[in-house]
């Protein structure tokens, strides 16, 4: 699933009807993903968290095409995952994704785990990434067209309500 050259992505709308949220394929739970507990393994919403951001990196034009014509990536710096509900063996999912800021290195986005059928948001994860050449492994500043498409995302993007666990801290609550 990669566009050759860029030909695709000059006519991909970034309006929001299309593109805000990005919303992933449909997944499912696999059945040696579940663990002692008879639910989806933690280690596994990161998997289908994964795979969604795949997806939206080939449709932006960042993804594995991206990497073999210009030997640049992303590598994940930071993540926040909330486990909301639990998700079982064959359970259908979506993901949607939400690119809530960049700056010329990094990008913050937000994603949302949600059983693809009953409509109820499983899980959460927001999450710092890096630009990265891959020769050098250091942090690398985006190309011009590529900074421009990601503005273009940012902006459709922003007219979505920012996600009110973006953000979130872990910290014990405050005592009484």
């Amino acid at each position: 699933m990669g566009y050759q050259n860029g030909d695709m992505l000059d006519r991909i709308d970034f309006e929001p009807v299309f593109f805000a949220p990005f919303v992933s394929s449909a997944m499912k739970v696999e059945s040696g993903w579940i663990d002692y507990n008879g639910h989806l393994n933690m280690a596994y919403y990161n998997v289908l968290f994964d795979r969604a951001v795949d997806e939206m990196y080939e449709l932006a034009g960042i993804g594995e095409d991206y990497l073999k014509e210009r030997r640049r990536s992303f590598f994940t710096a930071e993540v926040h995952i909330r486990y909301l509900r639990e998700l079982h063996a064959g359970d259908p999912v979506r993901v949607t994704f939400q690119l809530l800021d960049f700056d010329s290195k990094r990008l913050h986005y937000f994603e949302q785990l949600f059983h693809a059928v009953d409509g109820w948001v499983a899980a959460t994860s927001e999450n710092m990434s890096l630009h990265v050449d891959i020769d050098s492994k250091k942090t690398a500043a985006f190309p011009d067209d590529i900074a421009k498409r990601l503005d273009q995302l940012k902006n459709s993007h922003a007219r979505l309500p920012r996600p009110e666990a973006a953000g979130r801290r872990i910290a014990m609550p405050e005592r009484a």
